[in-house]
């Protein structure tokens, strides 16, 4: 199954290193960032899952919940803990998902169907597809999905960034440019007259006809 920005996320029941979850029900009135890894104990997740710990403050500010899923069991991920908290300082106190039966992997197309119903004898290099980045909004539909290689850590600054703007974007109607940070100056949406810019965003400037930046609402 092909998933697009937009969809429904896929929902599931699974046991996480915080008990069992319902995934729709878990998420609740958040959001919530799901990112994916090949398997325990590797060298590049482990420093991934403690740069989201160390970022758990600033989840939480934005009323985001980080999940994690590895292809290994529950058992695994808490011998695993201990050692990305040895390595990054940071602890990792939001679930991660056991996925041992390979269900939330093929759920979110990371692995095919026919990749069997057991993470036994499977290699990270077996999973190497299940390295991804779902953004889930409160009404359930995927905002962001991103895909990375083995061998790129991935980059959770921008994961808070994207979140900044897709909840900015939401309450107002603006777009965000290229390279924006939260405080800088956004896109009035195409959507949005001239006559209705000027009430709702006194003092924009016209860079052309189809760009039309502002001050980021509060």
């Amino acid at each position: 199954m092909s998933l697009r920005i937009n969809d429904v996320a896929p929902d599931f029941t699974a046991e996480t290193t915080q008990g069992p979850i319902h995934f729709h029900e878990w998420i609740g009135d958040s959001y919530a960032v799901l990112f994916s890894h090949p398997k325990d104990f590797t060298p590049v997740c482990t420093t991934e899952l403690g740069a989201v710990g160390s970022l758990e403050a600033q989840f939480a500010a934005r009323g985001v919940k980080p999940i994690g899923l590895s292809v290994d069991g529950v058992e695994n991920h808490a011998k695993w803990a201990k050692d990305i908290e040895e390595v990054t300082g940071a602890k990792v106190n939001f679930p991660v998902i056991g996925d041992t039966d390979l269900n939330v992997a093929k759920l979110y197309d990371m692995l095919p169907a026919s990749a069997g119903d057991t993470s036994e004898g499977r290699t990270p290099a077996d999973n190497a597809t299940v390295r991804v980045v779902y953004i889930v909004g409160p009404d359930k539909k995927i905002k962001l999905q991103m895909a990375y290689p083995m061998t790129t850590g991935r980059n959770f600054d921008e994961i808070i960034r994207v979140i900044d703007s897709i909840q900015l974007t939401a309450k107002h109607k603006v777009a965000t440019p290229a390279n924006w940070k939260q405080g800088e100056d956004v896109i009035i949406t195409g959507g949005v007259s001239n006559e209705d810019a000027d009430k709702i965003f006194p003092g924009y400037k016209t860079v052309k006809p189809y760009l039309r930046t502002t001050t980021q609402p509060k």
